[in-house]
């Protein structure tokens, strides 16, 4: 999505913004924002405007700007375009559930919709928990035109009174992205299809504003090759990943643009100046692009064999033989090693890929392979709600895992050694970890648990088992 904003900012002479939506304060993360930065700039994705650049519509984090969202929440309320909701987790559980069981639409039921004033402003200095809601039309319907699909019209009943602020304060996406949008001057939005079925909500947003809607292009989702939607249950989704794998940023770049894109003359291999002159909106396919990492290492394969010698060692030593990862590197082997050579047997594993594994790599004298795959199920689960990727945090965490599975930490640790390092002895294992970092750690995790032939009904199984451990704090 990034990528062909930017291509289009560039083709028209336009300017990308990059803007930090960070309203979910639970899933934001200081390393989350810097791995943004770090992708778009390796990548070679510059923007004119940002949290590090400034420029004249800031600041470019939603977080600080919940001032500027008061304003216009404020403006709604008064308008009679949105209420407070004083409605409780447990009430809003028991409307969907009715709705389920009827077959209907799940969405907000209107219950606080027609509060009297009184009512709600002596509830509000009570100090009683509340979110702001948006008012929806009970009939008609939101007809917009999408760029690449045409005319679209969604029924009102469709859609959700759409919580626009929530109880801690934050606004949500919905009103923070129309108001930023507006107030930065946006011209053309282009973001993913899953975003379609709430552009009703948004459309009714400016509308009660009273201002003009941006156009609106709607991308394809990346697929996986068996068709489905491409998710990092399957498929490593982190560009850190494939930057720490050795993929060239200029590959990553033009095979990202082929995903749902192409060439007027068709050819595959470009460079992105090139693909910014001949940029076209409309040669984007509203197919669902197949995420092929095969055919992105043929891809490589090319660009590497084209380099000469000395571009080739230079994009080695930038890769991994650089001081900073050298200095990652030595005190893991320092202590251990004899001579200056086994220090490449050492790593092998932390430098290449791991070698694929078999269920026999999982042989242990009291370990069943269920045991094995809930301590990677649950491993994996736990490394993903992480919002920080330190050694101490990981060490808890397993250590939790492993009194909450009933599990002595040895053994428990067992799996995630071969699972990391594909070895029964390795380096330790918290120091791989961290030198990995979470993309490759969580992927060669996934990998291991394939390794299982986990079925469908087996994962069901584990995701409530994993839901119900008491070390998970909320």
């Amino acid at each position: 999505m990034a990528l062909f904003n930017w291509a289009f900012a560039r083709h028209v002479g336009g300017e990308f913004i990059l803007r930090i939506e960070d309203t979910d304060q639970v899933r934001s993360t200081a390393e989350s924002e810097q791995s943004i930065f770090e992708s778009l700039e390796w990548l070679g994705l510059d923007w004119d405007e940002g949290p590090d650049k400034g420029g004249p519509h800031g600041p470019y984090r939603q977080s600080e700007r919940k001032d500027i969202y008061k304003e216009y929440v404020q403006q709604l309320l008064e308008g009679q375009h949105a209420f407070h909701c004083f409605c409780s987790k447990a009430r809003l559980d028991e409307v969907r559930s009715q709705q389920q069981v009827n077959k209907e639409t799940t969405r907000y039921d209107g219950h606080c919709i027609g509060l009297e004033a009184g009512d709600v402003a002596s509830r509000l200095s009570a100090g009683e928990e509340h979110v702001v809601r948006m008012k929806v039309p009970s009939e008609g319907q939101c007809t917009f035109k999408d760029r690449l699909r045409g005319e679209i019209s969604i029924p009102f009943t469709q859609i959700d009174m759409q919580v626009l602020v929530k109880a801690d304060g934050m606004p949500t996406y919905h009103l923070a992205v129309v108001v930023d949008d507006h107030l930065m001057e946006i011209t053309h939005i282009l973001r993913g299809e899953e975003w379609l079925n709430s552009v009703p909500k948004h459309i009714l947003l400016y509308q009660y504003f009273g201002w003009n809607v941006p156009e609106m292009i709607h991308l394809p989702l990346l697929r996986n090759p068996d068709q489905s939607k491409l998710s990092k249950r399957k498929n490593p989704t982190s560009i850190t990943y494939y930057r720490d794998m050795g993929y060239l940023p200029e590959v990553l770049l033009n095979y990202l643009s082929l995903m749902g894109w192409s060439m007027p003359g068709e050819e595959e291999i470009f460079t992105r100046q090139a693909m910014v002159e001949a940029f076209d909106v409309d040669r984007i396919s509203t197919g669902g692009p197949i995420f092929d990492q095969t055919k992105l290492k043929w891809m490589n394969s090319q660009y590497l064999r084209a380099l000469s010698v000395d571009e080739y060692a230079q994009r080695v030593g930038d890769w991994m033989l650089n001081p900073e990862r050298l200095k990652q590197l030595i005190p893991m082997v320092q202590e251990r090693a004899e001579r200056l050579s086994d220090l490449v047997p050492m790593v092998d594993y932390l430098v290449g890929e791991r070698r694929t594994l078999s269920p026999d790599d999982f042989q242990h004298k009291s370990l069943e392979r269920e045991q094995m795959v809930r301590v990677i199920h649950h491993t994996l689960g736990a490394f993903e709600e992480m919002r920080s990727w330190q050694r101490e945090e990981i060490y808890t965490t397993t250590q939790s895992l492993a009194d909450a599975c009933g599990m002595k930490v040895r053994d428990f640790l067992f799996p995630l050694f071969i699972a990391i390092s594909g070895r029964g002895v390795s380096l330790p294992l918290f120091d791989s970890l961290i030198f990995l970092g979470a993309p490759l750690s969580l992927g060669r995790l996934r990998d291991a648990l394939e390794v299982f032939v986990v079925s469908g009904k087996e994962r069901k199984r584990l995701d409530k088992e994993y839901q119900k451990l008491e070390f998970r704090q909320d």
